[in-house]
């Protein structure tokens, strides 16, 4: 089968080599699947440069979350078992953690349902408790993991202010349904927040970003306002001080997705449920910018890395609807 593979870290578009290789052997209580649609993260950039919380022995084959099939022809979503990553034409999973792929949504977008949208639901629902009327504001809103959460808020009632950086993806953000959004570019973040919400600030924030973003949100964060650490695609993560949390009232809130995964499997399987009832619905439709073919899985990692993206970008190994 072809697969990229990482045989030295350093950045994706430098390290990742398409090749021939072997197809993956289930272990225990794994099943074979073929890729049917790869979805690129940023933590597969993380992994690329050997900074990511769990370092794959080399070489390895990143790729976090996949939609395919098994040899039973279920169409599933799956976490491929590093360092057998999804960015390849089989992968191996844990029969116990695959989740049937919805209906609704084809293969591109079934694959970028997984993580990024479960990151969300369970950051907004079970970390922040956003309720219906409360303001979000959600930091790099025209990525991937930012749109996610700009749809999820939408869904909870909540009131939508995106933050992104230049025109381009403003209009996305837009798009999304944002009630407001700002361009960190050109815009006092600040500034804005606190006019949009009559001195109040934000009662969620939503940071997958770090460094900068999250200072000026400790900055707009409302009284008993919550910000939500998803994670630092700045490079830069925060220190933040809790003098001025104590002094504003409000509360920061850590999110490690794969934790429940271990720690609480039915939860993931409720979210689940829960996502596919929105996507039926419409409420939520991943915004896959870019469909790629095999070959084009090493740049499409790279732009994500350097965060030129937009939505989704998903690699379809071959066969995807």
């Amino acid at each position: 089968m072809q697969a990229w593979r990482v045989h030295r870290n350093g950045e994706p578009g430098e390290v990742m080599r398409l090749e021939e290789t072997d197809r993956p052997t289930p272990g225990d209580g794994q099943v074979l699947v073929e890729v049917r649609a790869a979805n690129v993260n940023f933590p597969d950039a993380l992994l690329c440069r050997g900074q990511y919380q769990v370092r794959p022995p080399l070489p390895f084959t990143p790729g976090v979350e996949v939609c395919g099939t098994t040899g039973d022809g279920r169409r599933v979503l799956a976490t491929p078992a590093l360092p057998h990553g999804g960015f390849a034409d089989y992968v191996v999973a844990d029969e116990a953690a695959l989740l049937p792929a919805p209906d609704a949504l084809d293969d591109a977008e079934a694959a970028a349902l997984h993580i990024g949208y479960q990151t969300g639901w369970f950051g907004l629902h079970r970390r922040a408790r956003l309720q219906p009327g409360e303001t979000l504001l959600v930091h790099a809103a025209a990525g991937g993991v930012g749109s996610a959460a700009v749809q999820l808020g939408r869904a909870a009632g909540a009131k939508v202010i995106g933050v992104v950086g230049g025109q381009e993806k403003a209009a996305v953000a837009r798009a999304l349904g944002c009630d407001l959004v700002i361009d960190r570019r050109s815009e006092d973040i600040v500034a804005a927040v606190k006019e949009a919400t009559g001195g109040r600030g934000a009662d969620v924030v939503y940071d997958p970003v770090g460094g900068d973003a999250y200072a000026k949100s400790a900055k707009c964060v409302a009284f008993e306002g919550r910000i939500l650490v998803v994670g630092f695609a700045s490079g830069v993560i925060p220190a933040p001080g809790l003098n001025h949390a104590l002094v504003k009232n409000y509360s920061v809130v850590g999110l490690h997705w794969g934790l429940y995964n271990t720690k609480d499997p039915a939860a993931v399987r409720a979210c689940h449920d829960e996502l596919t009832k929105l996507a039926e619905q419409g409420t939520v439709k991943p915004l896959v910018s870019e469909r790629v073919a095999m070959a084009g899985a090493a740049d499409a990692v790279q732009r994500v890395a350097d965060g030129t993206s937009t939505g989704r970008i998903v690699v379809l190994p071959g066969g995807a609807r």
